[in-house]
């Protein structure tokens, strides 16, 4: 799966446990109707890869959907989500600015003079 806008937050690398598990956040924000803040978690090694993005930059980023189980002290079943990022790339903005590719010129669309009268009937079909 992927997710693709523009970066609005990068986040410093955090580290938890004895274990020294790492973990960085990037907030993208998608170019919709209605835009939507996703946050990505990048983990352990993948944290570098957030190294060479900054705020405003369009990227497309590779996510894993991961799902968990927790068990509470009274007995309580939770469950928990988060979108975990595997790769990272920017995106090369178009000039046009809406990904539309540019419109032909209007010499493309003249009507063809050249035809001749005979040739109108020569259709297989």
């Amino acid at each position: 799966m992927e997710v693709q806008g523009k970066i609005k937050m990068v986040g410093e690398t955090q580290t938890f446990g004895s274990n020294g598990f790492r973990k960085r956040e990037v907030v993208v924000t998608t170019e919709e109707q209605y835009p939507q803040h996703i946050m990505v978690e990048f983990v352990q090694d993948k944290t570098d890869l957030l190294n060479n993005y900054q705020v405003g930059q369009n990227v497309k980023v590779s996510i894993n959907l991961r799902g968990r189980e927790w068990v509470n002290p009274q007995g309580e079943t939770k469950y928990f989500n988060s979108i975990q990022g595997w790769r990272i790339e920017g995106v090369v903005e178009s000039a046009s600015g809406g990904g539309m590719p540019p419109a032909a010129p209007a010499e493309a669309f003249q009507p063809a003079n050249d035809l001749n009268e005979d040739d109108h009937d020569d259709l297989p079909f």
